[in-house]
């Protein structure tokens, strides 16, 4: 299944989107729905919550008196908190057992209000937040919601910052306008990327990619999408991912590139790469068949050291080209080297870039990057080897090193 994370701050409108995920046909799992009933009359959930906070927070009807409760934990962090400690593992307990009865090849949305304040974005193929300014929040709370400044202001300051959001975000839906303007979006969104993305994801399937190389203008977020990215990553196989690391044109600020990200997930064998393809595959990551191991370069001119495993992304907005290669595999130093070698030295950058645009321009007219691809492998073997080489030894590049045990990590270098 395709699993969705919507978040939103307060009176962003977050409400509306969720409703019309549900009515285009999503599995909806509505947090804020789901921890009323947690705290029901009756419940484990309730008792607790009035053993932390006394009987005063209870109603005439012995039902929780929300607004009482909410003027203490609104006011007071701590006792947020450990209202939240009370809360939120129920919360996550009845989620994942409506996630469980789902159907094969559902859109299941998750609703959650708190979704980055609790860091569960990485546990999702897509986070999709929808955003307005903070100004327009607060009118909208007291124009609709009769609350006062000062409330609403202590409602939003509860919440992650905005910036907090949008960093988390894959998809950012802007609720600035009307709400069919919203609704509109969301159907785009819809049928645009969700179907498609559940498919991919349902078959086992990398996102169709054609056309020629196209090169981009560097995009500062690069570095932000490929950070969410890896989270996923090293979620889906904590036990077994000794690091993610973006490498790539897309990894070296100020160079051009097409707009695919590429990320290495590094591991202590390729045993291990073919037992995790599944968990990636179920993450949005299947492999790509065939693709066994890259084009060996000079110093290390066995092809079987280095074999890897390819794995593309089942969002078919978001080109990802995943290699899974032995720590320690020429290939794996190679991509690490290349990277650092070109953040570093500015001319080398501006080399590659020229010589990019240059294979860029002869396939132009291709139907696939292919032959862009192949186009470069003689300026790597000739050119960028041995500048590389003489940069590293220069430099006293050495690449990072992992803890061989089941504990994921970033790599540094």
């Amino acid at each position: 299944m395709l699993k969705i994370g919507l978040t939103g701050g307060i009176a962003s409108g977050k409400s509306l989107v969720a409703t019309r995920l549900e009515e285009l046909g999503a599995v909806l799992v509505d947090a804020d729905a789901i921890a009323r009933e947690v705290v029901e009359p009756g419940t484990p959930g309730l008792a607790a919550v009035v053993a932390a906070f006394g009987p005063e927070i209870l109603d005439g009807d012995g039902r929780l008196d929300r607004p009482r409760l909410g003027a203490i934990v609104f006011r007071e962090p701590e006792r947020r908190a450990e209202l939240n400690a009370i809360v939120h593992p129920l919360v996550r307990e009845r989620a994942a057992a409506v996630i469980a009865a789902a159907p094969e090849g559902a859109v299941v949305v998750q609703d959650i209000p708190l979704l980055v304040e609790t860091g569960q974005q990485k546990n999702f193929h897509l986070v999709l937040v929808v955003d307005a300014p903070e100004d327009i929040r607060l009118q909208r709370m007291m124009e609709h919601r009769g609350m006062t400044e000062a409330d609403a202001r202590s409602r939003m300051a509860a919440q992650a910052s905005r910036q907090d959001r949008l960093d988390a975000a894959d998809v950012v839906l802007g609720n600035s306008g009307t709400p069919d303007e919203l609704l509109a979006s969301v159907d785009r969104l819809w049928h645009g990327r969700l179907l498609p993305f559940a498919r991919n994801i349902s078959q086992a399937t990398v996102a169709a990619r054609s056309g020629a190389p196209v090169l981009t203008e560097p995009d500062a977020d690069w570095p932000r999408q490929a950070s969410n990215l890896a989270g996923r990553l090293k979620a889906a196989a904590p036990d077994d991912v000794l690091a993610v690391d973006h490498i790539g044109s897309t990894a070296v600020p100020g160079l051009e590139a097409k707009d695919v990200i590429d990320l290495q997930v590094a591991v202590p064998d390729l045993a291990t790469a073919d037992r995790i393809a599944p968990l990636l595959a179920a993450a949005g990551f299947p492999p790509w068949p065939g693709i066994l191991m890259d084009s060996p370069l000079p110093g290390r001119p066995d092809p079987a050291a280095w074999s890897k495993r390819l794995h593309g992304n089942a969002d078919p907005a978001r080109p990802v080209n995943l290699h899974v290669r032995v720590a320690g595999s020429p290939g794996w130093r190679f991509a690490l080297c290349f990277r650092d070698w070109l953040r570093a030295d500015p001319a080398a950058r501006g080399e590659y870039a020229a010589e990019k645009r240059r294979v860029a321009a002869l396939h132009a007219s291709d139907d696939t990057t292919a032959g862009y691809a192949a186009g470069k492998e003689d300026w790597f073997r000739d050119v960028a080897v041995p500048e590389m080489e003489r940069w590293a030894e220069s430099s006293g590049w050495r690449p990072p090193s992992y803890v061989p045990t089941g504990v994921a990590r970033t790599a540094q270098s």
